[in-house]
């Protein structure tokens, strides 16, 4: 990933900036990962346009959201063992941060950013793609990236059943560690399931995942 920038950059500086996290000072990758993002943002759904002529637009943007999500970034780096290369305040360095998955998805981006501020959108382009090129050899069923409560929907729906019904039924823990119980109940196919998370959203979600598995086992 670094060795090829560092032929490819026509400001060799921005390719440091593009490696500093804003805990060494002002002079940081934040502007660059800002322009990275919709770099990254615009050449992925290009992409996936050609790869999925016939996609609909909810379905193209799920791709989208999986291929420039935190963790895919991270993966990346992580791959390329970018993390070795960080430039981070004494703070940072003491907690790890060159680890810090987050820290090396931002710095993905920031690169990117960076390419496309020295080289201009061709190559920038040609970057992502170069990143990117065994997951688009190999991308995700669309269908598989829905939601579970989503999937359970359209899958009752497409059976002409009953939707879910979910109720909140318990919250324990402070207000800031909150975890929340939620079931999902199938009247037509007497299914209920029940589930906790930090989140209402959270818990229905894995609830709806548990009535998965059952309506599929059933």
């Amino acid at each position: 990933m670094l060795s090829v920038l560092e032929t490819e950059l026509a400001q060799p500086d921005l390719l440091k900036q593009a490696l500093t996290h804003r805990s060494v000072g002002s002079k940081n990758n934040e502007v660059l990962e800002f322009l990275g993002d919709s770099v990254l943002n615009l050449v992925i759904s290009n992409e996936l346009i050609k790869l999925f002529p016939d996609a609909r637009e909810g379905e193209l943007s799920r791709l989208r959201a999986w291929y420039v999500r935190g963790s895919t970034l991270a993966d990346i780096a992580e791959e390329s063992q970018l993390g070795e290369h960080l430039k981070l305040g004494e703070g940072e360095l003491k907690s790890g941060g060159f680890r810090r998955r987050s820290i090396m998805a931002d710095a993905v981006e920031a690169l990117i950013g960076a390419v496309y501020q020295s080289s201009g959108f061709t190559v920038a382009q040609e970057y992502v793609l170069a990143i990117y090129a065994s997951r688009l050899a190999s991308p995700p069923d669309p269908q598989t990236l829905k939601d579970p409560k989503t999937r359970l929907q359209e899958w009752l729906q497409s059976r002409s059943q009953v939707i879910p019904v979910y109720e909140l039924v318990g919250t324990t823990g402070k207000a800031h560690q909150q975890e929340f119980s939620v079931t999902c109940t199938i009247s037509s196919m007497d299914v209920m399931t029940t589930a906790s998370g930090n989140s209402r959203r959270k818990a229905e979600q894995l609830a709806a995942e548990k009535a998965l598995e059952q309506v599929f086992n059933a």
